[in-house]
């Protein structure tokens, strides 16, 4: 019981003071001022022609129409009877 709870209350607590430790040393840190961009002057590049394109072929491979939905049908909802009592 006793290293049980010495493993709890001090070994497992190690990662967590690692974790802070982390933190506390990324926001103190001061980022190094950036170095201002070199003037790369690139020259664009020209579109390519473009080409007249050619009509798609119809995805299905035998290009038969869609099969018609079934007809509707209607619910016929049923009225129930009253009871003699009332």
């Amino acid at each position: 019981m006793t290293w049980g709870f010495i493993w709890l209350m001090l070994i497992l607590k190690i990662p967590i003071f690692m974790l802070f430790g982390i933190v506390w040393w990324a926001v103190r840190k001061t980022g190094d001022e950036p170095a201002p961009p070199e003037e790369v002057k690139v020259r664009p590049q020209p579109h390519p022609p473009s080409r007249a394109r050619r009509p798609r072929r119809p995805r299905s491979p035998h290009g038969d129409p869609m099969p018609l939905p079934p007809p509707r049908v209607r619910r016929v909802t049923a009225i129930s009877r009253r009871h003699a009592d009332r």
